[in-house]
């Protein structure tokens, strides 16, 4: 168990990187993925559209390169995290392949009536040309409202969680939760200062960041996450790291982010007391850590100064080992990572991902679980439709209180 005490609040950024990126083995097949639906538009709708080769190859050009920029963004700046480029542009690049996304998903809805209706009728469906305008326009529409929802500030919301074993003093006790902040071009230091300001209001007795605070380096992003050094809550502010934290120099950020007051639970724990009654709170690091050299998810040496007994709340960026946690007699899990699918019906495939957990409270045995729908969002796909934003405030009760 560590000490507050340790903590140098100098804030002043630690730039001594090399801002070397290695890019992550799952995400080098990630530019195929973004192809397809760019793919699919182009046979699908622009190769039969009524109109003039040049305008055809002209919008199948942009569509294709609007759907590879997260690509082109890594050769030019060396990393698809953080394009350090002008805020419009961003939106601008990050709306084109939005809409070829959408656009994409509407044909295959289309395609897919297309066939049913074949199939019972016998007839070949015939195309009408006011769907040439019509799905264009529905895409952009779509997409216009996904990103809007996706940069806008997050709403508080407030859950309740009972708990066998929650100590009577701590009955009614409020925890914050922020994950998945993501301060980048497109999310910056005027939009973070609106998510600190809502969560000062709460007036919390703890504050939780559970990971992927940032994308960029320290010397790009700390003016966008300085504001995060006015977060203030009785206990104290805890945070654990998440992916993205190691994709641009994590023991640098944990520096910063401490000089800045945040304290630290990499498989750590801190008790907290009142009178004879206690809570442990733990967190461990990310899977994405040892690919770094860094210590990876570390679960019994988060609970190694735990109590038998003891009401242990666990902070771990993603969800997907909540069963072990559950094992371990963990009491509460808070989570994010998944951003609670982003789009509904997409989420079922997010959760696929993350056995089952993807946007909520859930049960795991004596476990509860909380998976937050994320804070702010990565610029790459900065796109929610059914699947807001959120502040989450988390009040704990005990059975015996009910």
């Amino acid at each position: 168990m560590v000490s507050l005490d340790s903590f140098n609040k100098t804030l002043q950024p630690d730039v001594r990187q090399t801002n070397s990126f290695s890019f992550p083995g799952d995400f080098r097949v990630f530019h195929i993925w973004t192809l397809i639906p760019a793919l699919y538009v182009l046979f699908r709708f622009i190769r039969p559209l009524p109109a003039p080769l040049l305008a055809k190859i002209a919008v199948a050009g942009a569509m294709i390169v609007a759907s590879e920029f997260h690509l082109i963004t890594k050769l030019l700046t060396g990393n698809m995290f953080s394009p350090e480029i002008p805020k419009p542009l961003l939106l601008l690049t990050t709306g084109l392949f939005g809409m070829t996304v959408f656009m994409a998903v509407l044909l295959v809805l289309r395609d897919i009536f297309w066939i049913l209706h074949r199939l019972v009728s016998g007839r070949r469906m015939k195309w009408h040309r006011a769907f040439w305008f019509i799905l264009p326009v529905l895409a952009v529409m779509l997409t216009t409202l996904a990103l809007k929802n996706g940069t806008a500030v997050p709403e508080v919301k407030k859950i309740d969680v009972t708990l066998r074993s929650l100590p009577p003093r701590f009955e009614g006790y409020r925890i914050v939760q922020l994950t998945d902040l993501h301060a980048s071009r497109l999310l910056p230091r005027s939009w973070i200062q609106d998510v600190v300001t809502r969560t000062r209001e709460l007036d919390a007795d703890m504050i939780v960041v559970t990971g992927d605070m940032i994308d960029g380096w320290p010397e790009a992003r700390f003016s966008d996450i300085e504001p995060l050094g006015q977060l203030r809550a009785k206990e104290g502010v805890f945070a654990v790291t998440g992916n993205h934290e190691y994709y641009f120099g994590a023991e640098n950020w944990i520096q910063t982010f401490e000089k800045l007051g945040l304290y630290f639970l990499n498989n750590a724990g801190y008790r907290v007391s009142r009178g004879g009654d206690s809570l442990y709170l733990s967190g461990v690091t990310d899977a994405a850590a040892p690919s770094y050299g860094l210590p990876g998810p570390d679960l019994a040496s988060a609970l190694a100064s735990s109590r038998p007994g003891e009401t242990v709340i666990l902070l771990d960026h993603r969800p997907e080992n909540a069963d072990l946690a559950a094992e371990s007699g963990v009491s509460l899990q808070l989570s994010g990572h998944t951003h609670g699918g982003m789009i509904a019906g997409l989420d079922r495939l997010v959760a696929s991902a993350n056995n089952g957990f993807v946007s909520g409270l859930y049960e795991a045995g004596p476990l509860k679980l909380y998976v937050s729908n994320g804070s702010g969002i990565w610029n790459g796909f900065p796109f929610r439709l059914g699947k807001p934003a959120e502040i989450t405030l988390i009040t704990l009760h005990g059975e015996t209180s009910n």
